[in-house]
């Protein structure tokens, strides 16, 4: 909506936004970053994310991509197996909230769920996909979009109204505000926040509700501005 409605949208929050191109700013950034970090504005929990680029980008992208890979060619596949079996689906769900809440859950032998977690909320999550049997649909999502490409046209559609990003430490790919201001060009707010991963809603419901607030007060004044 914000791409193709952007007069009806007064703006829009997200925190996740990994580059959809390459470009030079990012090109570059990668490339000289480690060593003149203010110049493309770097901060120190950029630095701590990004490199050495081998391993916290290239390697890491490797381990966690393997979903999107199946999902985007073979949906069906694996789609017919979980929905098979709960104990598959459960396990192939909640893998995720493990791996992309904290990379260093996992290395223990329980995922460290319960950490963030409550046992009711994980199996409310699977019991969704299990009683509707919609993880084909969804895994399809991906055959849809990835299958083609990630060279599409909206990929290429710049976002023009108010943006705010919550950047949160543990998400999958960290997107410094640099990044970010390639996609979204009128960001208006930019919050490293304390911790928190990819779910951060579910994780981290009071710092992302304090971080919603701020961000439509911030829209509501430039709304009123003459």
């Amino acid at each position: 909506m914000a791409q193709l409605e952007p007069r009806i949208i007064k703006g829009l929050h997200v925190n996740f936004a990994p580059p959809s191109t390459l470009g030079l700013p990012l090109a570059l950034s990668l490339m000289f970053g480690w060593w003149f970090p203010r110049l493309f504005g770097f901060t120190d929990m950029d630095i701590q994310r990004l490199y050495p680029c081998m391993e916290k980008l290239v390697k890491e992208s490797v381990a966690e991509s393997g979903y999107m890979h199946i999902q985007a060619t073979k949906p069906d596949t694996v789609g017919r197996a979980l929905n098979d079996s709960p104990v598959g689906l459960a396990a192939y769900i909640l893998e995720k909230f493990s791996t992309w809440t904290c990379h260093d859950f996992r290395d223990l032998e329980d995922g460290g769920l319960t950490r963030k977690f409550t046992l009711d909320d994980l199996l409310t999550n699977v019991m969704i996909y299990w009683t509707s049997g919609c993880i084909v649909s969804s895994m399809r999502f991906y055959k849809e979009n990835f299958g083609k490409g990630l060279d599409q046209p909206h990929s290429k559609m710049p976002v023009h109204v108010p943006t705010g990003f919550a950047c949160f430490p543990n998400e999958v790919m960290h997107s410094p505000k640099l990044w970010v201001k390639q996609k979204y060009h009128n960001l208006v707010a930019f919050s490293p926040m304390a911790c928190g991963g990819h779910f951060a809603a579910m994780e981290e419901p009071q710092l992302m509700a304090e971080d919603l607030q701020k961000f439509i007060k911030t829209i509501e004044k430039k709304t009123k501005q003459p």
